[in-house]
């Protein structure tokens, strides 16, 4: 087999995608205590429930059209 299922270009789009998401989860990081006595309200930020969720989401939706669009240029032949 010569041909691979997704193009070159579908391949820059599927690492696009994973790096959103890793950048997601890097917006997740942090909020935590060195003190388990210590309640720390960073943890419940706004980056942390809602942007970096979303961030991510649009990370798997760069994923999914990278997977299922096409790429290659041509129209597909009607019969």
């Amino acid at each position: 087999m010569d041909k691979m299922a997704t193009t070159p270009k579908g391949l820059k789009f599927i690492l696009a995608g994973v790096i959103v998401m890793i950048a997601g989860f890097i917006l997740m990081t942090g909020g935590g205590t060195s003190d388990p006595q210590v309640f720390n309200y960073a943890m419940f930020d706004w980056r942390r429930l809602v942007a970096a969720p979303l961030v991510i989401l649009a990370g798997i939706v760069v994923i999914i059209i990278a997977i299922m669009g096409r790429f290659d240029g041509k129209e597909e032949d009607k019969r």
